[in-house]
């Protein structure tokens, strides 16, 4: 349940846009599209197009908020 917590915390008052902006600059475009295996992270990326796509897709946007909370955890 402590993890739990702990990501929700993390993920508080932190937009989608700075999420992806902030993976985008840590990680890459490729290996960002290998974690979350999504067309939108391998076919010509961009911020728009993938913000569009997660906004109406919930369990890719899960999988991007977890990898974000991995991203800041370590």
């Amino acid at each position: 349940m402590q993890l739990m917590t702990t990501s929700k915390n993390l993920l508080e008052g932190i937009t989608l846009e700075s999420m992806l902006t902030d993976l985008v600059s840590q990680l890459g475009w490729e290996a960002m599209a290998l974690q979350v295996p999504i067309r939108c992270f391998s076919t010509d990326p961009s911020i728009q197009s993938s913000l569009k796509f997660l906004r109406r897709t919930p369990w890719a946007r899960a999988r991007v908020e977890a990898l974000y909370v991995d991203s800041k955890a370590k």
